[in-house]
């Protein structure tokens, strides 16, 4: 029998491009002797549209946004699933990125409807997409990160210069100044002067209501892999080389114009407490499924836990599958590890008892 996959793709998020990209590389790496592709496509309108079933890879993405499938409401999901239904599905796979998608909404409506679904759960995906939250988390943790700060739109609003000074007090030049609640280097700017700042914090607020700003360090950035539920693993590791000032959408998506080096360059202690700290990280977040575990490693042999990102893209540029393929997991053997730790996580929560 084969597993029958609903795939989730698209979102109103300002990430929906690079969902539809990722949505393309999955299902060019799916196994069809294996499963049953169902593709359901979320426009940036928020409308449902359920596609017809996959039986060969997509050459464009432009062939993913169905413009006259049928529409439904997320809560058909809930009647697809059933045993007796000969559309069931056995597994939903999330392929969003961003609000929307990423941070936890959809993973709540699924617990809701009490389906099985791939990947971190709400709490992993909220507190993962919120940046702040993620890094208070972390603080709260004692894993070693970069001077932060963080402003709400009205503070900023209310007082402007108020805000650059306690940049300038706590942060320092250069810092980097990004939406809170965005990922994919969307509305991110480095900053080396009064005048760059303003304008970064008027880009990044067009994307969120918070933004954060870091402290900008000289340093390597190391990448990991973390598979996994309750025992996580984690892959070698990748170092991301731009071309340009530094890793942003267009080199990431567009152009590729960074150089992936797998595996890095990394002393083995080095490397052995990356993996700490990653596995560390993966649980103060109490992580399910998967995350790439992002570092800065400075030439003195600092590290710095930058950010996870709890659904890492799986575009031809992305570093995650790449990470698990020099890891010795190729990409179909990946997907379908990621479903199992799905089913697992699924059915270990069916255990618990809601009555007394």
């Amino acid at each position: 029998m084969k597993t029958k996959l609903c795939l989730l793709y698209g979102g109103k998020s300002a990430e929906h491009n690079v969902s539809l990209q990722t949505a393309k590389a999955v299902i060019g790496a799916l196994d069809l002797n294996k499963y049953e592709i169902h593709p359901i496509f979320i426009s940036t309108e928020g409308n449902w549209i359920k596609g017809p079933q996959l039986n060969a890879p997509v050459e464009d993405v432009k062939a993913l946004q169905f413009k006259h499938g049928e529409e439904i409401s997320p809560n058909a999901l809930s009647t697809s699933i059933a045993p007796s239904e000969s559309e069931g599905y056995d597994m939903i796979f999330p392929l969003l990125h961003g609000p929307n998608g990423e941070d936890g909404t959809v993973q709540g409506m699924l617990e809701l409807l009490n389906l099985p679904y791939v990947g971190n759960g709400v709490l992993a995906s909220s507190a993962g997409m919120d940046k702040v939250i993620m890094k208070n988390l972390f603080a709260q943790a004692g894993i070693p990160q970069v001077n932060y700060t963080w402003f709400i739109r009205s503070t900023w609003k209310g007082n402007p210069e108020s805000a650059y000074k306690q940049v300038e007090e706590v942060i320092g030049y250069p810092c980097f100044v990004k939406p809170a609640n965005l990922g994919s280097s969307v509305g991110i700017s480095k900053c080396t002067s009064r005048e760059e700042l303003a304008a970064a914090f008027r880009e990044a607020f067009q994307f969120d209501r918070k933004i954060i700003i870091e402290e900008g360090v000289k340093a390597r950035e190391i990448e990991l892999g973390v598979l996994g539920n309750d025992q996580p693993e984690c892959s070698v590791a990748g170092e991301i080389v731009p071309k340009k000032d530094f890793y942003d959408y267009k080199a990431k998506y567009e152009d590729g114009d960074t150089a992936l080096i797998i595996p890095a360059e990394v002393e083995g202690g080095i490397y052995n407490e990356m993996k700490e700290i990653a596995i560390q990280s993966y649980k103060a977040l109490d992580c399910s499924g998967l995350v790439r575990a992002d570092f800065f490693l400075t030439e003195d042999g600092q590290i710095y836990m930058n950010e996870v990102n709890t659904m890492p893209g799986f575009t031809p540029y992305s570093m995650f599958p790449l990470l698990w393929k020099h890891t010795g997991v190729d990409y179909p053997t990946l997907i379908g590890k990621l479903v199992e730790l799905g089913l697992e996580r699924y059915q270990d929560k069916q255990t618990i008892k809601h009555t007394m």
